[in-house]
């Protein structure tokens, strides 16, 4: 068995990667990381279009990273993947997944045909019925699994397991004590926020939000005709502010409070939603990561707004790293912690 596994996090313009000594054990340690800038348009919406440059990308990062293990997880979460509620017939869990394309032909926006399933089972009850499971069923197109994975095996990896990004951030951030409790882990992407309602570690609602920090980027692009560069740096340090902010700013930090408004009304609506859905009580507080959370005012923003204390955790800090890992320069461990959950959760 592979005595390190590295977790592959491939976003819409660089793939980030951790690799990790006890994976799946109460004490990971970080080995090393590393991280690569992917062509545009190889990655469109978190699906990979171009296999070819996409496993060069790998080869490049595994070369530059030293890494010392071909055994990798790969991470999905974009629109093509669902979460969902579902209750079923109590039995193995194995059996359970066989019959997964018999019991969700009418919650899927695709063939059953065209689709690759898992179930997360969270609680058994009796009833009248009979004994049934209560979980969370994670349906993703096929094609997009597929494609990722012969990514990885055109770079000369070797994939042992595709994991829900949801899962393996709730995974990690359970390992911290803001995590801990009813929280909501939002995890704001570039092109996808990923939003976690977690109890004590355990994800009770899963839904995956089609927005992340590139709109913001691309909406001043197209509005005020910059160029992506500039909005990207303007994006980045005007945020979302009011106070001395420059005339001929304006305009920008108008778009950034328009499209960041957006996002935010989307997640306080998904809040109110799992308040009349699901029995998990008062949330204590939202848990913010990705790069795009990093946004300038945001976190205050989306406190007003939802009346629950926001913070920012620092899961890094929760596994030990060896010295190679920790010498690293110019990579900000905050981009990391997508794949640093997908490492953590597998079985070495």
């Amino acid at each position: 068995m592979a005595k390190t596994i590295v977790g592959v996090d491939i976003g819409a313009t660089s793939i980030r990667a951790v690799e990790v000594a006890g994976a799946g054990t109460a004490k990971p340690t970080v080995v090393r990381v590393g991280t690569v800038d992917v062509p545009e348009g190889a990655i469109k919406r978190g699906e990979v279009v171009e296999p070819n440059t996409v496993g060069n990308a790998l080869k490049r990062l595994w070369s530059t990273a030293k890494f010392g293990s071909k055994h990798v997880v790969l991470g999905v979460g974009n629109q093509r993947v669902l979460a969902r509620d579902l209750t079923v017939p109590q039995q193995p869990l194995p059996l359970i997944r066989e019959s997964l394309p018999f019991h969700v032909q009418d919650l899927l926006p695709m063939p059953v045909s065209e689709a690759v399933f898992d179930f997360y089972p969270l609680r058994a009850e009796q009833q009248e019925q009979g004994a049934v499971v209560h979980g969370i069923l994670v349906a993703a197109v096929k094609e997009t699994v597929m494609t990722n994975l012969s990514a990885a095996r055109l770079a000369g990896l070797k994939p042992i397991g595709v994991d829900l990004i949801p899962f393996a951030l709730t995974r990690l951030m359970s390992r911290t004590e803001a995590g801990q409790g009813r929280v909501v882990l939002l995890d704001i992407g570039a092109e996808t926020t990923s939003f976690v309602v977690a109890v004590d570690g355990i994800p009770q609602f899963v839904r995956l939000i089609g927005m992340g920090g590139s709109d913001v980027t691309r909406a001043i692009v197209s509005r005020l005709g910059m160029s992506e560069t500039d909005a990207e740096a303007a994006k980045r340090a005007l945020g979302l502010t009011t106070q001395g902010v420059r005339e001929e700013h304006r305009p920008i930090v108008e778009v950034i409070y328009d499209v960041t408004g957006e996002l935010i009304t989307s997640v306080r609506n998904t809040i109110s939603f799992v308040g009349n859905a699901q029995s998990v009580g008062s949330l204590e507080r939202i848990v913010m990561s990705g790069n795009a959370s990093r946004l300038p005012g945001l976190a205050a923003a989306l406190s007003d707004f939802t009346r629950i204390p926001v913070v920012v955790a620092e899961p890094f800090d929760s596994v030990a790293m060896k010295g190679s890992a920790k010498k690293v320069d110019g990579i900000d461990t905050g981009s990391l912690q997508v794949a640093l959950g997908l490492a953590i959760g597998a079985a070495a």
